[in-house]
This record gives structure tokens, C-alpha cells and sequence, in this order.
């Protein structure tokens, strides 16, 4: 089960990365920018979480993270300069497929912790968002957590199924493909028809 936990976390890793890397594309940031990106996105909110857990940060010894984060990089950058079709809504889906992964990982190694249903899915929620937030504000934009997108909504509720399938004694691997599914279809809608909540703020109208 820890080989499938591992792949699990290199395969969200390997997506955050691409994220990150589509990113720094759309900012025409250098090397090194691409580089910084790819790798804050991907390992960021997971690391956050581990500290707050008290755990050991994965990465500091296990290279095979960095791996991970430079071969999606890499292919994507070749993707990138070879002018592949590149969809205008990619960083998006690639984004909600990171998500899937990272916050449903995240709460498990939350519960593995002995923290209640209620934490774990508030931790597995940091480890899908937090990534992404650092991303934005390294691109010096509203985080996209923040900007009305049906965003954090679809981590809590992809938790909360996982949680609820466990204390229904679904087994943990069935529960964990059932509360990715949950969270990235809701996420992928969202994304296709626009799914938005109230946001908080004036109208043009009322500041005249």
C-alpha cells in the first residue's frame, strides 16, 4: 500500500510541476523562474502540512520528488518550444488533476496522524491549495483560490467524501479513487460551465 501512496504523490508532483511550469510560460519567465515555480507548486502545500503535522518533510530524503518536478518541467518546456497545441484552459485541468492527488494524500497522512476527520480534510485542503497560492503570488496575481472559483469548495468536498467512505468501512485504496474522482469532476465542471461563488466586494456601479 506504500509503493501506491508514493506513486500517488509522485503522479501529483509530476502534474503540480507541469502547473507550475505552464505558468511561468504564460509570465515568460526564464529558466530559473520555470525551474522555482515548477518546484513550489508542486511540493509547497505538502510541505506546509507536514510541518504543521509535525512529520518529517518527505523531500529532504527522497530525491526522487526533484525527479519528478525536472522530468514534467522538462517535457512540458519541450512541449512548449516545440508548439504543440496548448489549450487555453490546460494550467486549469492540470491544476484539478494535482489537486485530485494532493488532497486526498494529504488527508490520509493527516488521519494517519491521529488527527479527526474535520482536521485531516482541512489539512488535505492546505496540501492541494497552498502550492498554487505561492505559485499566483509569485506570478503577482489573486491567488486562484481567492478569485470566486468554485477552488477550495472541491477540495473540501473530495475530503469529506473520502472521510464518509471511510467511516463507512469502504476500503482505503476504492475510497481514495472514489474521493479523487468526486473532487476532480466537481473541479473539471466547475471549470467548464464557470462555477463560481459570491464574491466579496463593490461593483463598478456603487463606486461612482
Amino acid at each position: 500500500m506504500e509503493l501506491y501512496f508514493h506513486w500517488f504523490d509522485l503522479l501529483g508532483i509530476a502534474v503540480f510541476a507541469i502547473s507550475g511550469t505552464l505558468a511561468a510560460w504564460r509570465k515568460q519567465m526564464d529558466g530559473f523562474g520555470v525551474i522555482v515555480l515548477a518546484t513550489v507548486t508542486a511540493i509547497g502545500g505538502g510541505t506546509l502540512r507536514d510541518l504543521i503535522l509535525d512529520s518529517p518533510v518527505i523531500w529532504l530524503s527522497n530525491n526522487s520528488y526533484f525527479l519528478a518536478i525536472f522530468v514534467a518541467a522538462g517535457l512540458t518546456i519541450l512541449a512548449v518550444r516545440n508548439r504543440l497545441l496548448i489549450p487555453n484552459n490546460t494550467l486549469q485541468i492540470a491544476d484539478a488533476i494535482g489537486l485530485a492527488f494532493f488532497v486526498i494524500m494529504g488527508t490520509q497522512k493527516a488521519l494517519d496522524h491521529g488527527t479527526s476527520g474535520f482536521v485531516a480534510i482541512m489539512m488535505g485542503t492546505m496540501s492541494g491549495v497552498c502550492g498554487g497560492m505561492i505559485r499566483d503570488v509569485l506570478c503577482r496575481e489573486i491567488p486562484m483560490v481567492f478569485r470566486g472559483e468554485l477552488y477550495a469548495i472541491t477540495c473540501i468536498f473530495g475530503g469529506l467524501v473520502y472521510v464518509q467512505l471511510l467511516g463507512f468501512g469502504i476500503a482505503q485504496m476504492p475510497a481514495m479513487l472514489i474521493g479523487m474522482t468526486a473532487l476532480l469532476t466537481l473541479r473539471l465542471a466547475a471549470i467548464r460551465w464557470h462555477l463560481t461563488i459570491p464574491v466579496f466586494g463593490k461593483k463598478a456601479d456603487d463606486l461612482r
